[in-house]
């Protein structure tokens, strides 16, 4: 695989952390635990650029609440992902986050599953009405869209900051991606032309991460999934020791 490591080794990469799953594990239980806004603490301490979370319609991990919490507590910056949904909009444009990113939701879907579908010179209402009220707003604006040309110049026509390359194809197929990540490569090249700040996300993880962090016109990652699972192995001999000092501590008082 082609791997120019050298080319972007020298150009800063932000890293933001999307604290989600912390929330479906909290949200199995409808209990106060796992904390996202606590979860979202440690990685800012850890060295996260930024927090990423996702505001659903269904609001199946992510709440309300915890948006105004994050939005009060995250010290980096924030970055909400959200759809065109009239109250989720109204709630960002109150809270203005640092960075807006608009994606596509569809209710059966377990997570993203592509791209906005942006066609040049026939914008979605919804989404333009929404893109010019967080733009009012002071807001950062993203969308997240396929690596594709035709897409990357509706984007560019909605006037946004930035683009999001879903990198999903590209870590499914992986190690077998070549073609996932020249497409990602042309794409990302092609959106800096544009005038386009370049993002990338989705099915990242430790092993495929290295050939997309390695494209020079991409500035920012967002992962979740792939550190939280390993937060949880990672973490777990510690959280199995301090609940043997509490009960310990019990049996001695």
């Amino acid at each position: 695989m082609n791997v120019s490591a050298s080319k972007s080794a020298h150009k800063p990469m932000r890293l933001y952390i999307n604290v989600d799953h912390v929330a479906t594990v909290r949200q199995a239980r409808r209990t106060d635990e796992p904390d996202p806004v606590e979860a979202a603490r440690l990685c800012e301490a850890a060295g996260a650029d930024g927090i990423t979370i996702h505001l659903r319609e269904d609001r199946r991990h992510i709440q309300d609440d915890d948006v105004r919490r994050l939005a009060r507590s995250v010290t980096t910056v924030l970055n909400l992902e959200l759809a065109t949904a009239p109250d989720i909009v109204a709630l960002a444009s109150e809270l203005r986050p640092h960075q807006a990113t608009f994606v596509p939701e569809r209710r059966q879907e377990i997570t993203t599953e592509g791209g906005l579908a942006l066609e040049l010179g026939r914008g979605d209402p919804k989404l333009t009405k929404a893109i010019a009220r967080l733009r009012d707003a002071g807001i950062r604006l993203s969308l997240f869209v396929d690596p594709d040309a035709r897409v990357l110049d509706a984007a560019a026509e909605l006037g946004v900051d930035a683009v999001e390359l879903h990198t999903g194809t590209f870590a499914n197929a992986f190690p077998d991606a070549d073609e996932a990540l020249e497409r990602l490569q042309r794409a990302a090249r092609y959106a800096r032309e544009l005038g386009l700040a370049v993002h990338a996300g989705h099915g990242l993880t430790y092993r495929n991460v290295r050939p997309v962090a390695a494209i020079p016109e991409i500035e920012e990652l967002n992962i979740g999934h792939s550190i939280v699972s390993r937060a949880i192995t990672t973490g777990i001999g510690r959280a199995v020791e301090d609940m043997r000092v509490a009960i310990r501590a019990a049996r001695v008082d």
